[in-house]
């Protein structure tokens, strides 16, 4: 028997705040993240170190398999976090070391 779907971030407070989510789509997603002057992976690469630099492991989370999605490595992924470990701290690198080993570890179970 199959485990049922792990609901994203999004839905999980869809309820909660369904504005912030309308504006995470459309917005964030829909605007953002489409504009021309970046490519998707650069955008990733990006958004990556700053979740680290800011320890928002939570966010990282999904930010990381987006990244793989995006054609970033896991090499790059590890590489961004020892970099912003100079920059953001040791325990911020850490944190995501962590965070990165399980959605590695979540990827390989598909």
């Amino acid at each position: 028997m199959s485990k049922p779907p792990i609901p994203n971030a999004r839905d999980r407070v869809r309820g909660v705040v369904p504005k912030l989510i309308d504006l995470t789509e459309k917005v964030v997603y829909g605007d953002v993240w489409e504009r021309p002057g970046l490519n998707k992976r650069d955008r990733s690469l990006i958004t990556v170190a700053s979740l680290v630099a800011m320890n928002r492991t939570e966010q990282l989370r999904g930010h990381v398999a987006r990244a793989l999605d995006n054609g970033v490595t896991r090499d790059e992924i590890a590489e961004i976090i020892t970099h912003m470990a100079f920059y953001s701290g040791w325990p911020t690198a850490m944190s995501a070391a962590g965070v990165a080993k399980e959605v590695f570890e979540e990827g390989e179970k598909k």
